[in-house]
């Protein structure tokens, strides 16, 4: 029997890493410094619960012009699963081996952070915490999380991961088989907590009676997709207050990104090979996304222009796999406010990222 090949080793340039860990720092001080909710934005995304959000991730594809920002998500999981390409035993390893691992250690100390911004305490930590998702047990990542909910308790917290219907959430706070949770850590996609399954969790957050993260102010500063049009815009930017070395750089490493509505329609078409269309602006993971050159006429007209979105092309960099076809790969920085938690890079084959497809999943990451 042949021995399965190890999995190829992605390259990052070092000067690709320092472009987008600064690209990641300087959107996230042009949020806090400029808070203002996008038009039709949901009273959960005016709501500012005072903290920020575990676990963004920023999402790129390297080019030989450098990195190029795809997107950014407020729920970014596989932070765990990355991890485990440096460590393949990491799910039984020893837990005093675990909580001596300083990237872990930096981890579990976010969570700490939120409960002590939330409650304005420094001392502060969250009691009894749930790792909220629909149908956890049925989600590709649920192994990560089960391993989160262990890291958590052996550092002091304990953690339940849990389904919204698991859940009493009232105005007065949000309980788990009677006993009150203190902070929730947000894996659910429904970004703004507009769901009929969610309503009664957005009350008492709304009332600021847990503390969830990430949430939907966080969502609404930095990851809804309209962010983007902004931020590829360099006259945005300069009223933003940028510097022309900003806007030069920003502009560089965000593809363009405009409405639909706000292009003429046949010149989209005529160029589409140059476009990736984003139907609806709550999409994540590549879910949901066209690349121009293989969207038909009659897809293309059932667009809906104002909540089409359209960005640049940048196709994603190429991985060479001994005697397969390539991988195609993008790369996402794991970060908390402004530091960074870690480097993922995934691999897959096919139209957009995916982890179900054999050979597709987390790479060993070398920086040079």
């Amino acid at each position: 029997m042949n021995p399965i090949p190890p999995p190829p080793v992605a390259v990052i340039p070092r000067p690709d890493l320092k472009a987008m860990l600064g690209l990641a720092r300087t959107l996230r001080r042009l949020a806090l410094a400029h808070p203002h909710p996008l038009p039709d934005a949901p009273d959960t995304a005016r709501f500012d619960p005072g903290h920020e959000a575990v676990m963004m991730g920023y999402d790129f594809h390297l080019t030989p012009e450098g990195p190029r920002l795809i997107e950014i998500n407020t729920n970014a999981g596989g932070l765990l699963m990355a991890h485990e390409t440096r460590h393949p035993d990491f799910a039984a390893r020893d837990p005093a081996t675990t909580r001596n691992d300083r990237r872990l250690t930096r981890l579990i100390d976010t969570f700490r952070t939120e409960m002590a911004l939330f409650t304005g305490s420094p001392t502060r930590v969250p009691g009894l915490m749930a790792i909220l998702d629909e149908q956890p047990e049925a989600q590709f990542l649920y192994p990560e999380m089960v391993v989160a909910a262990r890291l958590l308790a052996e550092a002091g917290m304990p953690c339940r991961i849990v389904a919204p219907d698991q859940l009493d959430a009232r105005a007065d706070g949000v309980f788990l088989d009677g006993q009150r949770v203190e902070l929730i850590y947000n894996r659910h996609c429904d970004f703004h907590l507009e769901t009929p399954t969610l309503a009664r969790l957005r009350t008492a957050w709304l009332n600021r009676q847990v503390c969830l993260t990430p949430n939907p102010h966080a969502y609404g500063l930095l990851a809804d997709k309209r962010r983007l049009i902004g931020w590829s815009d360099p006259d945005h930017l300069r009223a933003l207050g940028c510097s022309e070395t900003e806007v030069a750089r920003i502009a560089t490493l965000v593809p363009r990104t405009r409405l639909l509505a706000s292009l003429d329609p046949e010149m989209v078409w005529k160029e589409r090979a140059r476009w990736v269309f984003k139907p609806g602006f709550g999409g994540f993971g590549g879910r949901g996304v066209l690349i121009g050159d293989k969207i038909s006429r009659a897809r293309f007209a059932t667009l809906d222009p104002a909540t089409t979105l359209v960005q640049r092309h940048v196709p994603p960099a190429l991985i060479p796999v001994a005697g397969a076809s390539p991988l195609k790969s993008d790369v996402r920085l794991f970060m908390y406010r402004d530091q960074l938690l870690g480097i993922g890079v995934r691999g897959y084959r096919g139209q957009v990222t995916n982890f179900r497809e054999p050979g597709n999943g987390f790479l060993p990451v070398r920086i040079d």
